[in-house]
C-alpha cells in the first residue's frame, strides 16, 4: 500500500510513501521524512500504485489522526484553491489546519564528512587558529564534532549541555558544512490544562496550623473546589509547600481540568455597550425583514444560494445576520460569520455570546496555538454551531454548514498576502457551493467585483437603503486644504472648520473620532541639505518617525521604523549622507495627530487607536470599553476606526489626509478612498443625536470625494466601471500579478527578462501582460523585486497560461519560492 502526501513545501506536487498493514485514511495527518526533516503533511490519496522501476520509496513514520480529519467538502476546496490561486495543495492545507500546538518541532545536528575531515585534521596537525573565532568558540567546535563523532544525531540541549555551544555557534557550523542540521516534528499534547483543589468530603481533620486552616476554609467558602492560581492569588501569604502538604495527608485532592476559554467582548457588553440592546434584542424593520426573509426563504430551499446584501451604514446589517443565524440553527445547521479584522472580534463575540451562549468558537491569529486547536476541535467534534473569526475562519470544519455570512465583504483584509495568496470573501462563496450553502455578502460599500456578479445575476441583491429608526445619514462637509492654505498662509494639520466643530461638539458633551491614516509621528525623515530620505536598510521605503512619550524630537533615542519588514533604529543627528545636521520631518501620523489635539483641547480626553496602541487582543476591548463608557470623547486614530464601531455618543468625524491615496500607483486608489470615507463617515450619528463629517481635502472635486460626500454608492460605481472597462481592469477582467524576487538583483533582473521573453514567444492573444518591471517597492525585507501583471477576459486562460509559465520557470532553474503568484491581486506594490 502507498499514500500520496501533500507536504508544505513550496513545490507543486505530491509525495509518495509506503504505509504500513494499516493503511491511514484520506484526511488524516501523517509524519513523513523528506529531505533530510520530518514533515507534517496530509494524505490525500491511499493506493496500490506501484513507484516505477528502481525508485525507492520511504515509508510514512507515524500517523497522528485515525479517522480523516479534514472533511470530504474541505478536501475538494483545497484542491480547488490550489487551482485558482496557483498554490501547492501542501501549503494550502497547512493555512487549513491550525493544529500547529499538537506538533512539537525541534533541530537535531548530525557531524558531515566535511566535519571528520576538519575533526581528522585537528587531531593530527592541531588546529590553525586562522578562524575569526575566538580560541574559546574554536575549542568549542571540536567539542561538538567530538560529541556528534559517533554518527548520531543530537538536540540543541544535548549540544549545550555536553560542550557549552549556543545555537549561532552551531549555526556556523552548520554554513561551513561541518553540521547537518535535521528538522523533526513529533506530536504533542495541546490541550490546555489547569490544576484545581478539590476539598476531600468527610476526611478527618487532624491538628492543622494557621496557614492549612486559611485554605481549607477558603476551599469549603467556595463549594469546595478553586483553581489553584486563583487560590495562591487570594492567599499570597501562604507558602505554596502548604498546599501540597494538605494533599499528602489526603484533605485536599489536586485535579487538572480543562482551561476556561477568555472569549472577549465581556467587558464592551458590561460597560457602555449595556445602554443599547444586542443585536439579536432589536425588532426588524421592514428593509430588514425584507432582507432576512430572503435569505431565509434561500435557506429553506436548500443548495448554494448567494446573496449581496447592500445596506447604508447604520441601516440594522448586524441584526440581520443574527437573525438569519438563528434560522440556521433551528434548521439544524451551522453558521459562520467572517470579520474582516480582529478588532471587530471582541464586539462581535459580546453579542455572539450574548444570542448563541456556549454555541460560539472563535477563531483568529491572535489565539494562541492550543487555544486555536482548542476550538478547532471543539467545532470538529459539533460542539460549536456558530462560529465568529477572520479570514482563517473560512476552513472551520463546521458539521451541516448552512449559512456563511462575510460582513465588511469589501474589505482588503480578508486577502491573505502570503502563499496561498487567496481571497477571504471569495472561497467562503466556494465553500458554500461545495457545501450547498447560502452565503451572504454585507457591506456598505461592496466591491465593484460583489457588484458586478450581482448585475449580472449571479448573487442576488438585498438593498436597505434607510438607517434604522429612519436615522438621518450624516450631513457631509467638505473642506478645502488649498484654500485654508491660502488663508492662514501655513500648513496646518487640523483645519480651522475641524477645531471649531471639535470643540463645539465637546462642549455639548458629545464624542469625536477623527481620522488620520498614518501611523506614527512622521512618515518622512529628509535631509534638507542634499535631500536624501532615511530608508530602511532592508525595503526600499522612508522609515517612520516614532516619538517616545514625553521625547523631542532633537532628542537622540528616538525611533525610526519600518512598517514593512519591522527594522527600527535611532534617529541620527546628522544625515548619514552629508553629515548636515539639518533633518526635516514631513507628514503627520496619528502619534502627532494625538500631540496636537491635546495641544488644542486640553480639557478632552483623548484617546488612540492604531497598530501601536492596539497589540494585544485585549487593547481593542479595553479601549472600546472605555470609549462605550464615555471615558473617551476625542478618539484619533488609522483606518481602525472606520470599520463596523457602534458608537452611539459619537456626533462629529472628521478625516484628515485620507486623500493621498489617490496618489498611489493602483488602479483600485479610488475605490479604497470612497469606501474608507464612506466607511469612517457611518460612525457618526448612529444614536438619537444627528452626525456631522468634516472632510479636509486637496482635492474636493474628484469624484470618489464628491460622491462619498452625498452618500451616492451607485453613482460612484458608474463612474468607476467607465474607467475599469476603458483601461481593462477588474471587474472586466481576472488579473494576475506575478512577482519575481531574489536576494541577488542580477538574478531577479535574470530570471524576470527571461519569463518576460518567454511571455512574449507566446504571442497571448487574450491575454495582456505588462511587464516585467520593477515592483513599486523594488527592495523589500532584504529581496529585490520585479513583477509583471497579467490580464485576460477568461479565467480558465489566464490560469492555464500561470501554469505553463510556471513549468517554464522550473525548467530554466527558477526556483519555485521566487515566484509570487498573486490570482485576484488586491495590492500591487
Amino acid at each position: 500500500m502507498y499514500c500520496d502526501v501533500a507536504l508544505p513545501v513550496p513545490l507543486d506536487q505530491l509525495f509518495t510513501y509506503t504505509v504500513a498493514e494499516t493503511p491511514p485514511v484520506v484526511g488524516a495527518r501523517v509524519l513523513v521524512p523528506f529531505a533530510g526533516q520530518r514533515l507534517l503533511g496530509v494524505v490525500v490519496r491511499v493506493h496500490q500504485d506501484a513507484p516505477p522501476e528502481g525508485v525507492t520509496l520511504k515509508p510514512v513514520q507515524q500517523v497522528l489522526d485515525r479517522t480523516a480529519l479534514l472533511p470530504e467538502a474541505l478536501l475538494q476546496l483545497a484542491d480547488w484553491m490550489a487551482k485558482y490561486y496557483v498554490a501547492p495543495l501542501g501549503e494550502v492545507l497547512r493555512g487549513m489546519l491550525p493544529l500547529s500546538a499538537e506538533v512539537k518541532r525541534h533541530f537535531r545536528y548530525r557531524i558531515t564528512e566535511a566535519g571528520r575531515r576538519v575533526l581528522y585534521e585537528g587531531a593530527v596537525k592541531g588546529s590553525s587558529r586562522r578562524s575569526k573565532l575566538s580560541v574559546e568558540d574554536q575549542n568549542r567546535e571540536y567539542a561538538v564534532l567530538n560529541y556528534l563523532e559517533s554518527g548520531e544525531a543530537a538536540k540543541l540541549s544535548a549540544l549545550r549541555s555536553a560542550t557549552s555551544a549556543g545555537k549561532a555557534l552551531l549555526e556556523g557550523m552548520v554554513r561551513k558544512r561541518w553540521l547537518l542540521r535535521e528538522s523533526v516534528a513529533e506530536e504533542r499534547d495541546a490541550r490546555r490544562l489547569e490544576r484545581v483543589a478539590v476539598l476531600v468530603p468527610e476526611a478527618r481533620l487532624p491538628k492543622l496550623n494557621e496557614n492549612q486552616t486559611a485554605i481549607l476554609a477558603e476551599l469549603a467558602a467556595v463549594g469546595g473546589r478553586m483553581r489553584v492560581e486563583d487560590l495562591r492569588q487570594t492567599l499570597p501569604a501562604v507558602p505554596e509547600s502548604t498546599l501540597g502538604t494538605l494533599v499528602r495527608r489526603g484533605l485536599v485532592a489536586v485535579e487538572e481540568a480543562p482551561r476556561e476559554f477568555w472569549m472577549g467582548g465581556l467587558g464592551l457588553a458590561q460597560a457602555g455597550e449595556s445602554r443599547k440592546k444586542h443585536a439579536h434584542e432589536h425588532a426588524l424593520n421592514e428593509a430588514q425583514m425584507e432582507a432576512l426573509s430572503s435569505i431565509a426563504a434561500a435557506m429553506a430551499r436548500g443548495g448554494f444560494q448567494p446573496h449581496l446584501l447592500y445596506g447604508v451604514t447604520g441601516s440594522g446589517k448586524t441584526t440581520v445576520y443574527f437573525a438569519a443565524m438563528q434560522r440556521a440553527l433551528a434548521a439544524g445547521r451551522s453558521a459562520l460569520l467572517l470579520v474582516p479584522e480582529i478588532g471587530l472580534t471582541p464586539a462581535m463575540a459580546g453579542q455572539m455570546l450574548a444570542a448563541f451562549g456556549s454555541d460560539v468558537a472563535l477563531l483568529h491569529s491572535q489565539l494562541t496555538p492550543d487555544e486555536r486547536a482548542e476550538q478547532w476541535h471543539r467545532i470538529r467534534r459539533g460542539e460549536a454551531r456558530v462560529v465568529v473569526g477572520t479570514r482563517s475562519a473560512v476552513f472551520a470544519p463546521l458539521v451541516k454548514l448552512g449559512l456563511i455570512i462575510v460582513d465588511e465583504e469589501h474589505d482588503s483584509s480578508y486577502k491573505q498576502e502570503e502563499t496561498p495568496r487567496y481571497h477571504g470573501r471569495d472561497v467562503a462563496v466556494m465553500r458554500a457551493k461545495i457545501d450547498g450553502a447560502t452565503v451572504v455578502l454585507g457591506s456598505a460599500t461592496p466591491s465593484l467585483e460583489s457588484w458586478a456578479n450581482a448585475e449580472k445575476g449571479r448573487y442576488a441583491r438585498l438593498e436597505m437603503l434607510t438607517r434604522v429608526a429612519d436615522r438621518a445619514l450624516p450631513a457631509v462637509e467638505l473642506v478645502d486644504m488649498r484654500a485654508e492654505f491660502q488663508a492662514v498662509g501655513k500648513e496646518e494639520l487640523f483645519s480651522r472648520r475641524l477645531v471649531e466643530e471639535t470643540q463645539a461638539a465637546l462642549d455639548r458633551g458629545e464624542q469625536v473620532i477623527i481620522l488620520l491614516n498614518r501611523r506614527g509621528y512622521s512618515y518622512v525623515v529628509m535631509c534638507r541639505s542634499c535631500g536624501e530620505k532615511l530608508e530602511c536598510e532592508n525595503c526600499a521605503i522612508a522609515m517612520t518617525y516614532h516619538k517616545h512619550a514625553g521625547g523631542d524630537i532633537a532628542q537622540p533615542g528616538q525611533r525610526l521604523e519600518c512598517h514593512y519588514c519591522g527594522y527600527r533604529r535611532t534617529v541620527p543627528q546628522t544625515c548619514p549622507k552629508c553629515q548636515s545636521e539639518h533633518l526635516y520631518y514631513l507628514g503627520a501620523g496619528s502619534q502627532q495627530g494625538e500631540e496636537r489635539l491635546q495641544e488644542i483641547f486640553p480639557g478632552a480626553r483623548i484617546g488612540r487607536m492604531d497598530r501601536d496602541t492596539v497589540r494585544g487582543r485585549s487593547d481593542m476591548e479595553r479601549l472600546l470599553t472605555r470609549l462605550h463608557a464615555g471615558e473617551i470623547n476625542l478618539l484619533v486614530g488609522t483606518q481602525m476606526i472606520a470599520k463596523g464601531h457602534d458608537i452611539h455618543g459619537v456626533t462629529l468625524v472628521g478625516v484628515v489626509g485620507a486623500d493621498h491615496a489617490l496618489g498611489m500607483p493602483d488602479f483600485r486608489a479610488a475605490e479604497r478612498v470612497f469606501q474608507l470615507l464612506t466607511q469612517v463617515s457611518g460612525r457618526a450619528g448612529r444614536g438619537e443625536l444627528p452626525g456631522k463629517v468634516l472632510v479636509q481635502t486637496y482635492y474636493p472635486d474628484h469624484y470618489a470625494i464628491q460622491f462619498s460626500a452625498r452618500h451616492d454608492y451607485p453613482g460612484f460605481v458608474a463612474k468607476e466601471m467607465q474607467y475599469r472597462r476603458w483601461m481593462h481592469y477588474p471587474p472586466y477582467t481576472v488579473l494576475a500579478n506575478v512577482v519575481v524576487q531574489s536576494e541577488k538583483l542580477e538574478e531577479a533582473l535574470g530570471w524576470s527578462a527571461e519569463l518576460g521573453r518567454w511571455l512574449e514567444r507566446q504571442r497571448l492573444e487574450k491575454v495582456r501582460v505588462l511587464g516585467p518591471a520593477a515592483a513599486p517597492i523594488v527592495r523589500l525585507k532584504r529581496i529585490y523585486r520585479y513583477h509583471f501583471v497579467l490580464k485576460s477576459e477568461s479565467r480558465q486562460l489566464l490560469s492555464e497560461v500561470l501554469h505553463r509559465m510556471l513549468r517554464y520557470a522550473e525548467d530554466q532553474g527558477v526556483p519555485r519560492r521566487s515566484l509570487l503568484v498573486d490570482v485576484d491581486a488586491v495590492h500591487l506594490m
